[in-house]
């Protein structure tokens, strides 16, 4: 029932929007997809021989301007990786509608095979469709479907298909803040394919964005983070209800910058050590369903709709469940975490509890928790290692 009328509200939702549009505007002024005004003027501005200037925001804010015929629309910022550029110029040669939906559906579509793969039925796809991060990932026009789908998809295919996990995962260089514990965990897992593969990817990409428009892209780029950090990260800009992470909770309850980024600091340590240990210990579902909770949780810039990536952890522990038997509670965290993001910015605007970051919290605690019942064996002979590491050098 829960499912059901989280589809109807999002096929709702997408379907007012479209309907009370006037032009590529909606009823608040807003453009449609609002965060994919960005990408499409980005794109448009790489084809008409101004990539660089994508990261100037005066420049780009009056082509949005001129795109949505409004001189008072919202400003979205381009802040992405020149990389991601080669998407935007290919959904600029289409009209800004139709690419809209166009990349909606393709990257939704990629996502939901992805769950679908990790977790096969139908009634999965149902469960994946309408979960609430897909109403608010639609509504913005954002690539956490994309995001999503090639950190499931690389984690999924890590044992069988290295080559091909690595070449997703080193696509990810266009999203680099939830990339920081990939590196360990290839490197922990020994998977020296997949290694090379992510970087035969992430160099492909790069030659690509020479070729097509020089080093100044990336020199612009380079230019535009210490503005980036200071306006989107540490001031907030976007709104703090937005952003589900340490440092953004802190920054919401007052906290000054440095106090958050040591608090970030923290949590992302903790966050590679899980992973490292869970690559070394856990079966593979619990160790992708644990690296993607860590992507999510070590960066200070994760806003709602990247809760994605929390949707594929979901999808990795049912998967597991099926597998090896679903301990108490499972469920019902794991349906409480699924609905989360429909509450997680309201509440956060309201109360400060960052309710999204907490249910993030709750499937890494689930996630463990199976690591320490299921694959008790691995992590015994994990602590053996630690705790006399001459004796096991000396029998090996």
């Amino acid at each position: 029932m829960v499912m059901r009328l989280m589809l109807a509200m999002t096929i709702a939702v997408v379907a007012y929007l479209l309907i009370t549009a006037t032009g590529t505007r909606d009823y608040l002024n807003r453009p449609l997809g609002t965060d994919f005004s960005n990408v499409w003027t980005a794109g448009r501005m790489a084809n008409e021989g101004r990539a660089a200037l994508a990261w100037d925001w005066p420049t780009q804010y009056a082509v949005q301007q001129n795109v949505h015929n409004s001189a008072h629309i919202p400003f979205y910022g381009w802040h992405y990786p020149p990389p991601f550029l080669i998407v935007a110029s290919l959904l600029a040669q289409m009209p800004y509608l139709l690419a809209l939906i166009v990349w909606q559906v393709t990257t939704l579509g990629a996502a939901v095979a992805t769950v679908w793969r990790i977790v096969p039925g139908r009634h999965v796809i149902f469960g994946a469709l309408s979960a609430p991060v897909v109403m608010i990932c639609l509504t913005h026009g954002h690539n956490g479907f994309l995001t999503a789908a090639l950190l499931g998809g690389g984690l999924m295919c890590l044992d069988r298909r290295p080559w091909l996990a690595g070449l997703m995962i080193g696509c990810l260089i266009y999203k680099p803040q939830f990339g920081v514990v990939l590196p360990l965990v290839l490197l922990a897992s020994g998977q020296w394919r997949a290694v090379a593969g992510a970087c035969i990817s992430a160099v492909i990409l790069i030659v690509i964005t020479l070729v097509m428009w020089g080093d100044g892209v990336w020199l612009a780029f380079y230019n535009s983070l210490p503005l980036t950090q200071h306006i989107v990260i540490e001031a907030g800009n976007t709104g703090w209800a937005k952003i589900q992470t340490g440092f953004s909770a802190v920054r919401s309850w007052g906290g000054p910058v440095p106090l958050a980024y040591g608090v970030q600091a923290g949590i992302t340590a903790v966050m590679v050590l899980g992973s490292v240990i869970a690559t070394r210990c856990a079966a593979p579902p619990v160790r992708n369903a644990v690296v993607l909770v860590a992507a999510l949780m070590s960066t200070p810039y994760a806003m709602d709709y990247d809760y994605t990536i929390l949707g594929m952890a979901i999808a990795f522990l049912v998967a597991d469940g099926r597998q090896r038997g679903f301990l108490p509670s499972d469920i019902t965290l794991l349906g409480a975490a699924w609905v989360m993001p429909l509450f997680a910015r309201g509440v956060a605007d309201a109360t400060l509890v960052p309710v999204g970051l907490l249910s993030a919290i709750v499937v890494l605690v689930l996630a463990l928790r199976r690591m320490v019942i299921f694959d008790a064996v691995r992590l015994s002979s994990i602590r053996a290692v630690l705790a006399n590491p001459r004796r096991t050098s000396s029998v090996s």
